[in-house]
């Protein structure tokens, strides 16, 4: 009994996931509305801190998780699980920061409608994870595991809207941009946009990893 008390248990693994998640939320909206006031140099500005702040407060939670999983014995999950998904949510963090600095690295001189649609659907990815996170202590319970798994396919849902969108953004910027230097500005930052909703849908198919195997 005396050892078993000596042994770190369980961590707080579910509570870092849910702190985590929340700061990728917080992320992507500070990045929204870095777009909305984009013409705005120092609103532009103070959200362009905002998406910092978030994503560094996600790093340091992913630094606190991967750690954790090192120095506790009995874990809630599985560590590859733990791992894989704290990184799968980490890398959306960071691709949303990559958004922001790519905008100003290349200079964009204005926001499309395609960039403020990107941008709304990665927000709802990054909300449906949150809420597939917050689910995940309590996955024993099937009607629990079953919502997770719903939430999940909203995800898949969203990232198929964001494809579409990418066909027919690329498609209108090939058609109508004649400026050269921002056609291939606006081309990667499309596939960068893009590629967010894409790391979110890896993040739900962790959690339905999770799920179905600890449901």
């Amino acid at each position: 009994m005396f050892f078993g008390k000596l042994l770190p248990r369980e961590g707080n693994f579910f509570e870092m996931f849910n702190q985590h998640a929340k700061h990728v939320v917080e992320t992507s909206k500070a990045f929204t509305s870095l777009v909305v006031n984009y013409n705005d140099p120092t609103l532009r500005e103070q959200f362009m801190h905002e998406v910092h702040r978030a994503e560094g407060a996600a790093d340091r939670i992913t630094t606190e998780v991967n750690r954790a999983i090192h120095t506790t014995f009995i874990t809630p999950i599985d560590r590859e699980q733990i791992h894989g998904l704290i990184n799968a949510m980490d890398d959306v963090a960071d691709l949303i920061q990559d958004c922001a600095e790519t905008m100003a690295l290349y200079d964009i001189r204005g926001m499309t409608d395609e960039i403020q649609r990107f941008t709304e659907i990665n927000v709802k990815c990054c909300e449906r994870m949150q809420s597939a996170v917050a689910m995940l202590e309590k996955i024993a319970d099937p009607h629990v595991a079953e919502a997770a798994l719903k939430t999940c396919d909203e995800i898949d849902r969203l990232e198929s809207d964001a494809d579409r969108l990418m066909r027919t953004a690329m498609s209108k910027l090939f058609r109508e941009e004649a400026d050269v230097r921002e056609l291939i500005k606006m081309k990667a930052m499309y596939e960068l946009l893009e590629t967010v909703s894409d790391k979110c849908e890896v993040v739900a198919v962790q959690i339905e990893g999770i799920v179905l195997e600890n449901s």
